[in-house]
């Protein structure tokens, strides 16, 4: 089933404004829903998220809304996002959220020099197609580490490692280009 929406969801301390979610969606054919957590809806402060679990049941909610407004199942929709929000993306599809495929921005493997601290665990119960990209120079996980651990994944899985790039990388166009390329191949 070609998908027939993409939520993207940001990251710890971003929001729905990331240049990449305005070019994902500007180059998209289906329709895009760029989300801010709650947490980041309180006017006036920087607050930190809150546990990931709370996260994983907003885009949960998030999920069956974005699908009955646009008047098609959970299951055509494709979830993601970077970083964090992307981490609490595939953990609500690991839970069995239904979706389409999963589109992983700077997967956050571990924190930054904490490698024994890693945030892969859910990974083998991902049953979708899901693509990985990534800066070559992202303190979060290395190229090696997240080709290692997205074989973890039991479903076809996309890695594109960006060159010169850090866990934000600047090549919106080309990360866009990328997802929505992918998004096509998606049958």
């Amino acid at each position: 089933m070609k998908p027939k929406g993409i939520i993207l969801f940001h990251g710890a301390g971003g929001n729905r404004e990331h240049p990449v979610f305005l070019e994902i969606e500007r180059q998209s054919k289906i329709p895009v829903l760029r989300h801010n957590f709650s947490y980041r809806q309180v006017s006036g402060k920087k607050r930190p998220p809150p546990r990931i679990e709370k996260i994983v049941k907003e885009i949960v909610q998030v999920s069956i809304n974005f699908a009955d407004l646009n008047g098609v199942p959970q299951s055509s929709l494709v979830l993601g996002g970077r970083s964090f929000g992307g981490r609490a993306a595939s953990m609500a599809i690991a839970e069995g959220l239904p979706s389409r495929a999963l589109a992983l921005l700077s997967y956050p493997l571990h924190p930054p020099g904490k490698v024994e601290s890693l945030r892969i665990s859910h990974l083998h119960k991902i049953r979708r197609p899901t693509i990985f990209i990534s800066g070559d120079k992202d303190p979060f996980g290395s190229p090696d580490l997240l080709e290692h651990y997205a074989r973890k994944i039991p479903s076809e899985v996309k890695l594109h490692i960006l060159e010169k790039e850090n866990h934000d990388p600047k090549e919106s166009k080309t990360i866009a280009g990328l997802v929505i390329k992918w998004l096509d191949t998606l049958r």
